[in-house]
Formats: structure tokens, C-alpha cells, sequence
């Protein structure tokens, strides 16, 4: 074998490709050896891109890829034909495989029979390494062929080193053939990763605004969102022609979705036009059953309930709720009938649903040229709709309130009312997490000319969009702008804003912008801004920053005593005041509770970690998560998690701190707050530094500078630098790790981020002295100090001494360790006192007291290993080793601790081999050779290759190479 991919493809003509060189970046693969997926999502989810990218980038040998051809539906075993010829064919380097037997007569073979000619053909061609096998549109083959394919995923281990590659739709039921292959369905694109296929296809060409109504439009789908990209003119996609209303026409939808919909009967047609109705605006894409079927009833004049059920291979039924297999095909069925069906449907609707729901489709009803204050019945009805959207008492979410007071607007007349309306539906897109949408309807707000008032909360919303996705200097302006507008009509909205513009210097890491946006909240007084906020829940809702920032929103909760306990406390923190931010912040903490409002709990959150009180920080965002959950209030459940990351990276818990970060990514993409993800990649960079995933720390820390770097978000910045340096730290390169830090936290223009640096100053100093430069840390560990006074932070006054300790003369020293593992013990954190305890072992050792250096190696030892310290207790095991006895009680050198490959790589080196050498003839790659050397070096206390040599002929006679 060469190493090289062969890609083969059936339809269009066979080709025989070997792998590019450039192989799109995957996080990992997608079907392990020996295992089969069936890949499925809606139309034009990118199936086959999938598929073709999952090929070229498989390393381990040949990859057989056939596509379907619908031509030969009929044709019996046509499937399995192409898939054994291509298996058949000769490959680079290997004399050709004899056809199968049975492969001419297939036609006549039974399945025991086809299934033993397709095991062997593929077991034969991964007789020199593992094949993949992928077949695109499995679903169109043959009858025969889908059983015979379908039994092999179910056991594709009975054909040898063989993985397996189906792609079938996800808008239609599985096809029992492949019934038992474990599916892999494609989500949609994230906001981001669809604005970058747009990028590529266009070539950077589509205005900013353009692209973003594209992003919003297509929903994650790729290919809806390139067949926008193409029905739009020259003049359109550089913004200076509108876009067409709606811009994803009946026509693109329809030519997506494929055939699916042309079969359908009139009655069908009906029945799936209601149900598309029904679930236009629901939180979860699903809609009773009963009302609907009522709502046909009505439609249809009372036919039998039997002649109503939905056309099951697109449709799903279950517990009383329907909701569509694919939200495209949804959305072609509503497009492509006609408006006056479509307020039939909707009038139908209406008569069976009651509350915000039933009000909402009668105004959907309502046609469309229906918009003037002439027409009473409409504006009664917006007024309706809005009132019943803006009563917290109604049962609603965001989204459906933001639904309805949108159409309230439309339906209005006077145009400060369809101000008020879009400015309410605009906070509950917001809180939805449809930050585009919000940004649209204040876009309308403005172009109206309403008065300061509106103008100045319209703003206070957009600055909290940009807040969460933006360049952070343009939501400092624009909030102080907000302020400035709303000082004279609404104190209360004018403080929220106040303290959203110092949110956005913060995260900037902006400390005189900082402290000018909260000076000048200093004369926000009193509660008379209650009555003036806009109508609907939560009305004065900016977003905040992330942990850590100066508060998670700026909001009015049900008091603005908290607003301002809050900005008394940022402004003492700033001002070094830190027993009168104590006093302010605690206040914050304490008047928060399991059931107050989201951003109540979130700003409580976030004053805790200021405090450091990790418990409750925990308790306020754990509470907040719950309450974003129960109200679908989406926009919080990253900002939610990001606390609670935080808050256990503080504790030490980093393991849990990765599982919150992985799923506030997750919330943060869903719900477009780039900013917001810029911490959850560094939370995770943070957290794998712990693990030692280099590739993991790497790939987050990319994401999060990228954006960073967009949007000025210094603080995301700064905590992802110091996750690069701890892996340096983990894997014993003190130099570099001081040689990294060294800028951020010393005085000076490019020290990070003030809310983080003081942080990172145990990994200088601990950097700093392991690489014999510990005089350059002595002014650097004063200011520690002042910080550690302060009490913000637990594990701050051990990690205090553990710093005077490294830096100090042998005869005080061993007293500033022991001091400092004292305070561990009231601290708590396993990974920090493993880490006194493990430079305490280290220096010990240096000293020759083995004994005592043995303990206390030990206790590191266990103490990394129970936080899922992995690098650090490789560097403590090595240690031990040096010290005369291996994690086991072994004496240093054993090479009987190695894994086999780390063996195989030894005993190339001991021959003289270089890394390249090596990794060709283990057939790796470089990178891994030297990812285990390093092991090796660490778990066998050797510094070179000399003295690795040296073991191997001292305890291996005569070294054989495997």
C-alpha cells in the first residue's frame, strides 16, 4: 500500500482519483473500522458532499464509492453488480482481484447466495488494509441489492476490515433493508458555517447585509442557500437592489424537494397545506393532531376522519402531534399553494385553536392588502394580537410572540403603534435567538421615524444583538447611544443601557471605556422608568458578555435596584474598591432565586464568579438554564452554560466544564452569538489543556481567536493564549509556556486581558522558574497579590505561596509549600493542589529527599489523574520514575510500561531511525511518531534520544525491531 485513497464512482462514469493532498478538516471520522452509518437529513442537506469529503479524507487504505443510478431501480442486483466490479477493479501497486464467484450469474444467486459473493469480494479487497465503502442514495438501488447491503451494515465486521457508508433521505421513512444500521443524521449549517459557504461559492462578493438575509432565509439547508445565491441578480447580491419578498419562492423550494410532492392527491395536498399551517410558528416544529384534523373537517364539509390522515413518508404521528419529516418540504407545501388556500387553511385554523395561537392564524387570515387604518377589523385585531402577545399570564414562547406581534404590526395603521409592536417583537426575536429577525424589524423601527423614546430602545436592542454577535466597539456606541436617547423619558432602560455599554468595553477589555460608560450611569435614580418599557415581557433585554464580563445582560429585572447594585459593584471592582464591590455584588447574589426572571439569575451568575463564589455562581446559572429551558428563551442558554463552564474551570471540575462548553456551543450556533461561541471554544481550549488534546486545544483556539479578532473580544483572546501555553506547561516546555504568557500578564500594551491575566500568573511563574527565569516573575507575583487580598478567587492565596515558594532560597521554600497545601486542603480544587503538591514532589527530589519527594509525587499523581489531568500526570509518573520508583511501584526505565506501538517506535529509535524513517515504516505519520516520543520520554524519565538508546541496550540484550 502507498498510503493513497483510490475514490471510484459508478454514476457519473467510473473514475479512479487518488486523495488531494488538501483534505477538508474533519473532527473525527465518521464510521469506525469494522462499523456502518447510515447518513441521512433533508434535501439538500449535503448528503453527498458528505459522503465524497468522508472519502478523500479516509488515510487507511482503498475506498470503493458508488452512486446509485436510478435507471436501474428495476434491474435485480444492478446494486450489487457496480459494488462488486469496483471492488474487483486492480488498485496502484497490487495485481488485479479475480472477479467473485457468482458475479456474471448474480441474477439467479438467492440472498445466502449474494450475500457470501459481496462478503468475499469485499474481504479481498482489504486484504492489504481497512476498505471503506460508501454508497450514495442507497435507497434508489434495486430491491435485492438494498436487502443484500442492508444485511452487510448490520454485520459489516463478517467481510473483514470493511466500513460502511450509506446515504439515504430523512424527509421519507427508512427503508426496512436498513433497518438495525445505526443512523448519522446531518444538521443544519450553523449561521456561520452557511455565511462561509457563501463566502466560497461567491468569492467574498455578496454584501454583508445581503448575505445575512441569505443565511436567514435558507435555515441551514446548503443547497436552498446557494440556489438563492443564484436567483439573485448582480445588483441584489451587492445590496444595491431589494431583495425579492419572499425571497425563497415556491418555485426553488419546490425543484429542492424532489418528486415528493407531485404524486400527492388533492385531499392529500389539503391535508398537508393544513398541517404546514399549523406549525408555521411552533416552538418545536409539531402541531396537535386534534385541531388540525378538526380544521380539515371544517375545510373539507365534515369527511370522514379516516379520508384525513397524512400521507405517512412525510408526515409523523405520535403522542396526539404531528410535525413534518423535513422542514423544507414543509416550507415547499406552504409556498407553493395559493394565498387565498393558504387563509382558508389558517381560518380553519382559527376556529379550533384558542388563546395566542387561534388569534395568530386568524390574523394570517386576514389578505394582505389589509393594512390600513381603514380597515377597522384589522387594526381591532392587531390590537388584540399585540395585547394577548405582551401578557406575560398568556402561555407563549418567545418565538410565538415575536410571530404574533410582527403580524400585529403589518396589520397596524398608525405608524408609532407599528413602531411600539415591531420594537416588542424585535426583544422577543431576541430572546427566541433570532437575532437576524430582530435585527430586520429594528431596521423598520428606524426607517419610521419614531420619537427618541423608541429610537432610544430600538437601539438598547441592538446593541444587545451586537452584544452577543459583533464587534463589541460598535455595541459600546451604539448602547451609549441608547442611553443618551432614552436619560430624559426612561431612567431605568437608559441604566440598562449604561451598564450594556460597559458589558461590550469590558469584553473588549476596554478598562477607561469601561469606567466612562458606568460614570455615567451615576445619575440614573429612582423607579419611575417602569411604566415607559415597550410592550411585552422583558422589554429592556440587552445580552451581556461572557464569564467574568461585567454582567451577563443589561436588563431591567423586577426591580432596578439590582441594576444599579450591579454597576456599583463593577464600578468599585474597576476603581480597586474591592470591600465596597463585595458588598454591592453580594447583594446582587443574594436577591436572586429559583423563579426570577432569566437575566436576573444570569447577572447574579456573573457577580458571583466576580466574587469568586463558585457555589454561587453555579446554583444562579444552573437556575438560570432551567428557567431559559421552561420559557424557550433561547438566546440564554449559551450565555447559561458559559457560566457554568466557567465556573467549573475555576473549580478545577474540567471535565464538566467541557461537557457544558460543548453543548453552549451548540445553543450559542443555534441561536447566532458568535461571541458568545468565542467563549465556549475557549472554555474548551481551557479544558482540554487539562486533558492534554493538543488537536483539541489547537482547533478551539483557532475558532476562538478567528472571531476574536472580528469583533475585538479581547477577553476570549486572552483565555485562549493561556490555553496554548498550559498545554506547553502539561508537555514539559516551560520555556515556551513563559515565552507565551510572558507579554500577557507583565505591564505593558500587550498585556491580556485585565479580567484574565492575574489568572494566568501561577502558569508564568510555575513556567518561568522550570525554565531557570524565575527573577523576571518577582514583580508580576506583588501584583498577584493584591489580587489574592481581594478573595475573588479560592484558589488564589495557596497559589500565592506556591509562586513565593518556587522563586524563593531552599531554606524558605520548603515552609511556602507546606503553607500553601494548607490552604488547599479549605480551598478544595484537585488539579490546583495536585500541582503545589507536584512542584513541591519535583523540588524535593532535586534536593535528593527521595522519600518525602515520593509522597508527595504520589499525591500529584492522584490528584491528576482524578481530574482528568492526563499531561500532567504523565510528567508525574515520569517524575516518580526519575525519583527511583514508576507510578506502580516499578523502578524507573521499565520498558514493560510502554503500549506496543510506543515499543515499536522505541526500538526504532535505539536502531538510529529518524521520525520520518519511523513513521514510514509503521506507516503513521510524523506527527504521531513524535507525539508518542514524547510519551515515551516522560513515562521513561529520559530527556534524549542517546539515553533512550542507552535503556534499550541495557535492558534488552539484543533489541529486536519489530
Amino acid at each position: 500500500m502507498t498510503g493513497q485513497t483510490t475514490v471510484r464512482h459508478t454514476a457519473p462514469p467510473d473514475v479512479r482519483r487518488d486523495r488531494p493532498t488538501a483534505v477538508p478538516e474533519r473532527t473525527g471520522a465518521p464510521v469506525a473500522e469494522g462499523e456502518a452509518r447510515l447518513v441521512t437529513g433533508e434535501p439538500g442537506c449535503g448528503r453527498s458532499r458528505f459522503l465524497d469529503r468522508a472519502a478523500r479524507a479516509f488515510t487507511a487504505g482503498p475506498v470503493v464509492y458508488v452512486r446509485a443510478d436510478p435507471d436501474s431501480a428495476t434491474v435485480p442486483h444492478a446494486g450489487l453488480r457496480a459494488l462488486l466490479r469496483l471492488s474487483a477493479e486492480p488498485r496502484a501497486h497490487r495485481p488485479a482481484v479475480p472477479p467473485p464467484d457468482g458475479l456474471d450469474g448474480l441474477d439467479g444467486l438467492d440472498g445466502p447466495s449474494a450475500d457470501a459473493a459481496l462478503r468475499s469480494a469485499l474481504r479481498a479487497a482489504c486484504a492489504d488494509g481497512p476498505l471503506l465503502v460508501c454508497v450514495d442514495d442507497a435507497h434508489l438501488w434495486d430491491p435485492a441489492s438494498r436487502a443484500a447491503l442492508g444485511r452487510l451494515g448490520r454485520d459489516p465486521r463478517a467481510a473483514g476490515a470493511v466500513s460502511l457508508l450509506l446515504t439515504a433521505p430523512g424527509h421519507r421513512p427508512v427503508d426496512p433493508e436498513f433497518a438495525g444500521i445505526p443512523p448519522l443524521r446531518l444538521d443544519p449549517l450553523t449561521a456561520a458555517a452557511s455565511a462561509a459557504l457563501l463566502d466560497e461559492e461567491s468569492g467574498g462578493s455578496v454584501d454583508r447585509g445581503v448575505r445575512d438575509d441569505l443565511v436567514a432565509e435558507a435555515e441551514g439547508n446548503p443547497a436552498l442557500l446557494l440556489a438563492l445565491l443564484r436567483s439573485l441578480t448582480p445588483a441584489q447580491l451587492r445590496g444595491r437592489a431589494p431583495l425579492p419578498r419572499p425571497s425563497a419562492d415556491a418555485e426553488i423550494l419546490t425543484g429542492l424537494v424532489g418528486g415528493c410532492l407531485s404524486a400527492l392527491t388533492a385531499e392529500e395536498d389539503q391535508v398537508l397545506l393544513t398541517a404546514a399551517a399549523a406549525v408555521r410558528e411552533a416552538e418545536d416544529d409539531s402541531a396537535a393532531v386534534a385541531p388540525v384534523r378538526r380544521a380539515l373537517a371544517r375545510l373539507t364539509g365534515g369527511a370522514p376522519a379516516a379520508r384525513l390522515d397524512p400521507p405517512p413518508e412525510l408526515l409523523v404521528l405520535g403522542d396526539g402531534r404531528l410535525r413534518f419529516r423535513s422542514a423544507l418540504v414543509r416550507r415547499a407545501l406552504y409556498a407553493r399553494a395559493g394565498e387565498r388556500e393558504r387563509r382558508a387553511a389558517h381560518r380553519a385554523l382559527a376556529a379550533q385553536e384558542a388563546g395566542l395561537p387561534g388569534l395568530l392564524h386568524r390574523a394570517w387570515a386576514v389578505p394582505a392588502d389589509a393594512t390600513t387604518a381603514a380597515d377597522g377589523a384589522a387594526a381591532a385585531l392587531a390590537t388584540g394580537l399585540a395585547a394577548a402577545a405582551a401578557d406575560p399570564a398568556v402561555p407563549a414562547s418567545p418565538r410565538l410572540r415575536c410571530a404574533a406581534l410582527a403580524r400585529a404590526a403589518d396589520l397596524t395603521g398608525d405608524g408609532r403603534d407599528r413602531a411600539r409592536h415591531r420594537l416588542a417583537a424585535a426583544q422577543q426575536a431576541l430572546l427566541a435567538g433570532q437575532p437576524h429577525r430582530a435585527l430586520r424589524l429594528l431596521d423598520a423601527v428606524r426607517t419610521g421615524a419614531p420619537g427618541a423614546e423608541l429610537r432610544g430602545r430600538a437601539e438598547l436592542l441592538r446593541g444587545a444583538a451586537l452584544l452577543r454577535d459583533g464587534p463589541v466597539d460598535e455595541a459600546r456606541a451604539t448602547l451609549l447611544l441608547a442611553k443618551s436617547l432614552l436619560a430624559a423619558h426612561a431612567p431605568a432602560a437608559a441604566l440598562a443601557a449604561t451598564l450594556g455599554a460597559a458589558d461590550a468595553a469590558w469584553a473588549a477589555g476596554d478598562v477607561p471605556g469601561c469606567l466612562e460608560a458606568l460614570a455615567e450611569g451615576r445619575g440614573e435614580q429612582g423607579r419611575d422608568g417602569l411604566s415607559g418599557t415597550p410592550a411585552g415581557p422583558g422589554a429592556d433585554t440587552p445580552a451581556g458578555t461572557g464569564a467574568g464580563a461585567a454582567g451577563p445582560a443589561a436588563s431591567l429585572p423586577s426591580g432596578d435596584d439590582v441594576l444599579r447594585e450591579h454597576r456599583r459593584g463593577m464600578l468599585a471592582l474597576l476603581e480597586r474598591r474591592f470591600e465596597a464591590a463585595v458588598r454591592s455584588l453580594r447583594r446582587v447574589v443574594d436577591g436572586a432565586a429559583p423563579g426570577d426572571r432569566v437575566e436576573t439569575l444570569l447577572r447574579a451568575a456573573a457577580a458571583a464568579l466576580l466574587m469568586g463564589d463558585l457555589v454561587g455562581a453555579r446554583g444562579a446559572a444552573t437556575a438560570a438554564l432551567v428557567a431559559a429551558r421552561t420559557q424557550g428563551e433561547a438566546a440564554a442558554l449559551g450565555p447559561a452554560l458559559e457560566y457554568l463552564a466557567y465556573t467549573e474551570l475555576r473549580a478545577g471540575r474540567h471535565g464538566l466544564a467541557r461537557t457544558h462548553a460543548e453543548e453552549g456551543l451548540r445553543a450559542a450556533h443555534r441561536a447566532g452569538q458568535r461571541n458568545t461561541a468565542a467563549h465556549h471554544h475557549a472554555a474548551q481550549a481551557l479544558a482540554a489543556s487539562i486533558d492534554g488534546d493538543a488537536d483539541a486545544v489547537a482547533r478551539h483556539v483557532r475558532h476562538a481567536q478567528e472571531i476574536s479578532l472580528r469583533h475585538g473580544l479581547a477577553q476570549a483572546a486572552t483565555l485562549a493564549e493561556w490555553a496554548l501555553a498550559r498545554v506547553d506547561l502539561g508537555e514539559g516546555r516551560p520555556a515556551e509556556a513563559a515565552d507565551r504568557l510572558g507579554p500577557l500578564v507583565r505591564p505593558g500594551p500587550g498585556r491580556g486581558h485585565f479580567a484574565v491575566w492575574m489568572l494566568a500568573v501561577p502558569c508564568f511563574v510555575e513556567a518561568a522558574a522550570r525554565a531557570g527565569r524565575g527573577g523576571s516573575a518577582g514583580p508580576v507575583v506583588e501584583e498577584f497579590a493584591e489580587w489574592a487580598r481581594f478573595g475573588a478567587d479560592p484558589q488564589a492565596p495557596a497559589q500565592l505561596l506556591r509562586c513565593r515558594a518556587l522563586l524563593a532560597p531552599p531554606d524558605r521554600a520548603d515552609g511556602l509549600y507546606e503553607s500553601a497545601l494548607a490552604l488547599h486542603e479549605t480551598a478544595g480544587g484537585d488539579f490546583e493542589r495536585a500541582r503545589t503538591e507536584f512542584l513541591y514532589g519535583q523540588w524535593l527530589r532535586r534536593r535528593r529527599r527521595l522519600r518525602e519527594a515520593r509522597d508527595r509525587l504520589g499525591a500529584a499523581l492522584v490528584g491528576f489523574e482524578r481530574c482528568g489531568a492526563r499531561a500532567w500526570a504523565a510528567q508525574a509518573r515520569a517524575e516518580l520514575r526519575a525519583n527511583g520508583t514508576s507510578a506502580g511501584g516499578a523502578r524507573a526505565g521499565d520498558l514493560s510500561a510502554l503500549t506496543p506501538q510506543q515499543l515499536r517506535i522505541v526500538h526504532h529509535v535505539a536502531g538510529g531511525a529518524t521520525n520520518r524513517e519511523i513513521a514510514q515504516a509503521l506507516t503513521v505519520s510524523t506527527r504521531t511518531v513524535d507525539y508518542h516520543l514524547r510519551k515515551v520520554f516522560a513515562a521513561l524519565g529520559v530527556r534524549s534520544r542517546v539515553e533512550l538508546a542507552r535503556l534499550v541496550e541495557q535492558t534488552e540484550k539484543t533489541p529486536a525491531h519489530p
